[in-house]
């Protein structure tokens, strides 16, 4: 099977620069619950109403408790408003400060602290996983041997060539999750034991390495603990916990003081929002398989899980994706090149990489996958949506997505695992529509 490679990171930052739009721009003003009037020609107050309509609806009928949107376009708040309540128990009204766990779209984040270390020069994309924890020098690849009475003996061979830097940005380390698919590889990182305890990074990283790898690196995609394993990677280099490093770089400088891996002052706890209570993630996934490893967002752990484990605001999160829609610069300060941004945004797993996509392919159709984000390329059936948008979704059913070409961002907060593709999808499609972006009318 190819394995994709270049040279050097540079040489990669230079051929990703030339697909990248790179736009600047002011920050807004502080957002205030209620809707806004747009500062860009693309919506109108009927346009936004709709917007607002449908998410209204999805809790008059009692499909979500609750949501919060915001739009941005152009580096201008043109809509942020809040739905119904955080909690069906405390009835407590939703408000655009309400916390939210983020789950999956940690990824983006400790995405981006990984790329603040290369570009500080303390490690390359191109670095094998081994350098910096030797225990994944000894992890075997797991092959499935089927037999007659249907059993599955699992074969162990070594990996050829090693898991990188790149691979664990990417999802093609081998390294999987277990609440989907079938396998004795899968079955193994279903097992429960593996969260067991109060672990830190660096003893989760280690459980993890003595798993085997679903495939070969570089092979296929496989969504999986890649992210959270960069997570260790981040200690072991800057020296600094996960989240300390990312207070330090990332998160306070960009004024994200809502995010977090718990809310550890109780007087805050109010504002955490809250599925319905028969619906919340960790009962059962979609393939009906239990979810071990769900924290808490009032219980102080030591793991850090950079791959599902924050908690954020829909302002806080938009701050950070105005900042990588910049080109890494908010208000007169850098956090990573623009040819870093073009790099992480571009496709690395398109098909001149050879790289498998599996039935469980979560960009899904007409889209690839970056160094942290889903990446489109290719627009839906009969429509002209922009190719570039770059995003990802939640576990819990928040989802963002950016713009480039239209110089837009979108946050949508909500707390309902079941619901949050359907309600993208409807709210994308209207959006787009607004933007006479929908139907061809050849």
């Amino acid at each position: 099977m190819k394995r994709w490679r270049t040279n050097s990171f540079a040489s990669r930052c230079l051929a990703a620069a030339a697909l990248a739009v790179f736009l600047t721009a002011g920050w807004p003003p502080a957002g205030r619950a209620e809707p806004q009037t747009p500062v860009a020609a693309s919506f109108s107050r009927a346009d936004l109403d709709r917007f607002g309509n449908l998410v209204r609806n999805e809790v008059v009928t009692g499909k979500i408790p609750g949501a919060v949107l915001l739009i941005q376009q152009h580096g201008k708040q043109v809509y942020l408003e809040s739905f119904g309540v955080r909690s069906v128990a405390t009835k407590l009204p939703m408000t655009p400060d309400t916390i939210f766990r983020i789950y999956s779209m940690s990824k983006a984040v400790t995405s981006v602290a990984i790329m603040m270390l290369v570009e500080d020069g303390k490690l390359s994309i191109d670095d094998p996983l081994s350098k910096y924890i030797p225990a994944f020098a000894d992890t075997k690849v797991g092959v499935d041997l089927s037999d007659e009475a249907g059993q599955y003996p699992l074969k162990l061979e070594p990996q050829k060539p090693p898991i990188t830097i790149l691979d664990l940005l990417r999802h093609t380390s081998g390294i999987t999750y277990g609440f989907y698919g079938e396998g004795q590889v899968k079955k193994r990182y279903a097992n429960p034991a593996l969260y067991d305890g109060d672990y830190d990074n660096a003893e989760f990283a280690a459980r993890i390495a003595k798993l085997p790898l679903a495939e070969q690196p570089g092979v296929r995609w496989d969504y999986g603990h890649s992210t959270d394993i960069l997570g260790r990677v981040v200690e072991v280099v800057s020296g600094q916990g996960l989240l300390q490093f990312e207070k330090q770089r990332l998160l306070d400088p960009l004024g994200m003081r809502e995010t977090e891996f718990y809310v550890a002052d109780k007087t805050q706890w109010s504002r955490i929002a809250e599925p319905f209570p028969d619906k919340r993630f960790g009962r059962r996934m979609r393939f009906g398989r239990p979810i071990a490893g769900v924290m808490s967002p009032r219980v102080p752990r030591r793991w850090e899980s950079g791959g599902a484990g924050m908690l954020s605001t829909a302002p806080d999160y938009a701050r950070f994706l105005q900042m990588l829609l910049n080109g890494g610069e908010l208000d007169g300060r850098r956090y990573l090149k623009p040819e870093t941004v073009a790099l992480m945004t571009s496709d690395h797993i398109g098909p001149e990489t050879g790289i498998l996509h599996d039935p469980f392919y979560f960009p899904g159709p007409g889209s690839g996958f970056g160094l942290g984000f889903a990446v489109r390329t290719a627009p839906p059936p009969n429509t002209t949506w922009p190719l570039g948008e770059y995003r990802w979704d939640a576990a819990g059913g928040a989802f963002y997505f950016v713009d480039p070409k239209d110089d837009m961002l979108v946050v949508f907060m909500v707390e309902a695992p079941e619901q949050g593709g359907r309600i993208q999808l409807a709210l994308k499609t209207l959006m787009y529509e607004a933007m006479g972006r929908g139907l061809r009318k050849d």
